[in-house]
């Protein structure tokens, strides 16, 4: 079965978590609640002069003012410093609890029945943070009074819900706590990136380290952002902004960087440009942020406006600008930029909705589905890395396959040179004397007896045996020829048939040619049907009973391919490998000495030779030679 490539398993594990995570989030926003919702409540405003629960509970009527649970939360009137809020709860069964959406403040405590039942001990600094409140048995279908104090703003808004405790508290849990969970999540997952990054070449350092920035910017931004974290953590407000505000300005250069790092500086160096502007733009920001701590955070308004709203502005611009980027490279067919836009569309899309939400509602409104939409582009980054790692795996292994290719041919050249030198030193020295001695041996066999003309006939037979042998020699030393032609392949091929045929025929086998008509290569006949010789009669030795050889040749493109296909015992895989080594033979008597010859033909014509065999299945040799055009 084909396995599927790197790029398709990758979209394929993203699409798959994007399906896994979005209607996790869905069912997390819109799941269904059995709780009482309290439409209104009535309010009162208080000056510098505190009253008590008893002063509160005895006013009258007239002097509330109703609120409506899904209006904006009223703004205090001048000189205000704390309200009360007085809310009818309806029956709410044996343990009894009311859940307020957002509250704003430094202080809440709640009444029923005169009797304190909580009380935030000003540990908490409430910034439109959801609370729960437990309420005793009997308090249900009550009247609940709370108090509510800020130096800044104060008050509640959004649903206010009754009912049982552990629903709420369930609700309240699977809303809030799921951000610390995934930002400490990417937290770890940066640390474990980072560990690993250590290992890798500087090139993928870096592009991987801008996305751990990118990554832990978002689980700090999570954690920070999450109300939960007030539950944990007693007072602590100022320095969770200080973290939301480091990792914001960290994330959208961070961001760039990594974007600049997959795709390149953009168009005229655009994204190079925003990225350099956005590094000074967050070094403005941080410096800002030091002075407003050194200063006591007196200049709170005025650093809310340069940082916080100017980021908001900057951060549309650059979702809108990357997005349309990335998409341009998509429709180029680029396979990151199509995993990139696909998660960073979910993100941006939704993240753009929200920060426009946030502003229309003069930041009253919680910002919820960015999360869901960041995991999803967080997916799609570590994809994009995991592929990009994958990639270099294969092009290291490929390179490494090369190497051995390399290395081996560079030792069959070496030993290829080394009996070229062999053969030129020795062979025309070795020649004449075999000459002159077979010369001398048939004048003395015309002397001697039946029985000594055998032997001397012997003698002279492994005399020729040998100049046959020195002949290899001289051919392998010197494949070149000195007499190049264009000559019609075919006909040399009907040629060599029409000898080796009769020798087939006492194997028990037969040639069969299948060749297309002019076919036409560069070199010599004499050489080429010596290389063919070869071949076909290695392939007849290798032919059992109702062997078949088939000598086929044709032209593809540039090239012409012959093949030499035969039925015979075939080879093992460590037989085939060493093809073409000196003195290496299959046959009993062979000397290897006639297929390094073939294979140095080959090689002068500028051609290749490939072999394919399996035991007890036959062979097939492949020859490629460049083609030529006959005038």
């Amino acid at each position: 079965m084909k396995l599927a490539s790197t790029k398709t398993a990758a979209v394929f594990i993203m699409l798959l978590l994007v399906i896994t995570l979005i209607p996790v989030g869905i069912a997390m926003e819109w799941d269904g609640h059995t709780e009482a919702e309290i439409p209104a409540w009535e309010l009162k405003w208080e000056t510098a002069e505190i009253d008590g629960i008893e002063a509160a509970a005895a006013w009258s009527a007239a002097e509330w003012t109703w609120v409506q649970a899904r209006n904006d939360r009223p703004s205090p009137p001048s000189g205000t410093a704390s309200a009360w809020l007085r809310l009818t709860l309806p029956p709410a069964g044996a343990t009894p609890a009311i859940l307020i959406d957002k509250v704003f403040g430094d202080s809440l405590k709640a009444y029923i029945d005169n009797q304190l039942i909580y009380d935030s001990s000003d540990d908490v600094e409430y910034s439109g943070n959801k609370v729960l409140i437990p309420l005793p048995a009997h308090g249900s279908a009550k009247t609940l009074y709370l108090w509510n104090a800020g130096s800044g703003e104060f008050g509640i808004e959004g649903d206010v819900r009754v009912g049982s405790y552990t629903k709420l508290l369930s609700f309240y849990v699977k809303q809030d706590l799921v951000d610390l969970v995934l930002g400490a999540a990417m937290i770890f997952m940066a640390g474990a990136l980072l560990i690993c990054l250590l290992f890798l070449k500087p090139e993928l350092f870096y592009s991987g380290f801008y996305l751990i920035l990118v990554i832990l910017s978002f689980g700090v931004l999570l954690i920070t952002y999450s109300p939960f974290l007030s539950l944990i953590l007693s007072g602590g407000e100022r320095l969770r902004q200080i973290c939301f505000d480091l990792a914001l300005f960290t994330l959208l250069p961070a961001f760039t960087l990594y974007f600049e790092q997959l795709f390149g500086p953009g168009k005229r160096g655009f994204t190079t440009r925003m990225r350099n502007f956005q590094l000074a733009y967050s070094l403005f920001c941080a410096a800002a942020l030091i002075l407003n701590a050194l200063l006591s955070f007196r200049l709170d308004s005025l650093y809310s406006v340069l940082t916080i709203n100017a980021t908001g502005v900057l951060m549309i611009v650059q979702f809108v600008y990357l997005l349309y980027l990335s998409l341009s490279y998509a429709r180029r067919g680029n396979s990151d930029a199509i995993l990139f836009s696909g998660g960073f569309s979910v993100f941006a899309v939704v993240s753009l909705a929200e920060l426009l939400r946030y502003f229309i509602s003069a930041e009253r409104y919680h910002l919820y589905w960015w999360k869901w939409g960041m995991m999803v582009f967080v997916i799609s980054l570590i994809v994009i890395m995991g592929k990009r790692f994958a990639e270099s795996h294969e092009k290291a292994l490929e390179y490494a396959r090369e190497l051995e290719k390399f290395n081996n041919d560079l030792q069959r050249s070496e030993k290829m040179g080394i009996i070229s030198e062999l053969a030129a030193s020795v062979a025309h020295e070795v020649r004449n004397p075999l000459q002159v001695t077979r010369g001398f041996l048939q004048i003395l066999g015309e002397r001697f007896g039946n029985k000594e003309k055998e032997y001397l006939q012997m003698a002279v037979e492994e005399l020729d045996r040998a100049s046959v042998i020195i002949t290899d020699f001289l051919t392998f030393a010197k494949p070149g020829v000195d007499a190049v032609d264009i000559f019609e392949v075919s006909g040399e091929l009907r040629h060599v048939s029409g000898i080796l045929l009769p020798l087939a025929n006492l194997q028990g086998g037969s040639i069969e040619l299948r060749l297309q008509k002019e076919l036409h290569v560069t070199g010599s006949p004499a050489k080429f049907k010596q290389a063919f010789i070869n071949l076909i009669k290695n392939s007849i030795e290798s032919l059992r009973e109702e062997g078949m050889i088939v000598v086929t040749a044709w032209r593809t493109g540039g090239s012409v391919i012959i093949s030499v296909k035969d039925n015979g015992v075939g080879m093992k895989v460590t037989e085939l490998a060493r093809l073409g080594e000196p003195y290496y033979s299959n046959k009993t008597k062979g000397t290897g000495l006639g297929l390094m010859v073939t294979f140095r033909i080959v090689e002068a014509m500028n051609g290749t030779i490939e072999f394919n065999s399996r035991k007890g299945e036959g062979t097939e040799v492949l020859i490629k030679l460049p083609a030529s055009f006959s005038n």
